[in-house]
């Protein structure tokens, strides 16, 4: 039998070990959240994730058109608010592969297939070269007065391509392209090659004076 999970499509892709707060207030994803609260051990309130295309709407209940690669998420924290919405906490746990959605009960559910992520060895130059990059994208964040919000960089290569793709401030599109790599190297190398293109606008920028800035298309998303 295919798995099912309930699903909660949002307009933003998560990566596994991100924990992120929602408001939920949509009456379907507020039964899906009171479906989850009806499972008597925390650790099994799991649901699935994928990201909304953005220009498409398809299907029943008006639903977006999906990307294809997800993840599950483990429900966290719960408030319960007098209006009936909830304010949640989630944690990403692991890669999801969506094959159909069914939106016809009162919350959406989703056929899934799990994405395991490969274990092949990353080259010390391709890590020396994601930290290198990664930590002058945050100096340069700290000269900006900014902040990147990531303490001491992890030493497994999947946890390090995780925070780096969690991390780095790119459209949905290179974000999911991201999520959907096929191993840490492969995440890397893509990860050190977009922050080193955001590094080279952020120079720019710096380097204008301010009317020039201000006709300058640019944008750190």
């Amino acid at each position: 039998m295919t798995p099912t999970l309930p699903m909660f499509p949002l307009n933003a892709v998560l990566f596994p070990g991100m924990s992120i707060p929602l408001r939920v207030f949509e009456e379907r994803y507020r039964a899906l959240v009171a479906h989850l609260l009806e499972i008597e051990d925390p650790v099994d309130r799991v649901f699935g994730t994928v990201g909304i295309r953005e220009g498409y709407e398809v299907g029943d209940h008006g639903a977006q058109s999906l990307y294809r690669v997800g993840v599950r998420v483990r429900l966290t924290e719960v408030e319960a608010r007098p209006d009936g919405t909830f304010d949640i906490v989630v944690v990403a746990l692991d890669r999801i592969g969506l094959d159909r959605l069914d939106t016809s009960g009162d919350f959406p559910v989703g056929e899934v297939h799990e994405l395991p992520e490969a274990t092949d060895g990353v080259s010390e130059e391709v890590l020396e070269q994601a930290r290198a990059t990664f930590t002058a994208y945050r100096a340069m964040l700290a000269d900006l007065g900014l902040d990147a919000q990531v303490g001491t960089l992890p030493q497994d290569p999947t946890y390090l391509s995780w925070t780096l793709a969690a991390t780095a401030p790119l459209p949905m599109s290179e974000r999911q392209e991201l999520l959907e790599a096929a191993d840490a190297g492969e995440r890397l190398v893509l990860v050190t090659d977009l922050l080193r293109h955001e590094l080279r606008a952020m120079n720019v920028i710096a380097s204008l004076p301010a009317t020039e800035v201000a006709r300058t298309r640019w944008s750190p998303n």
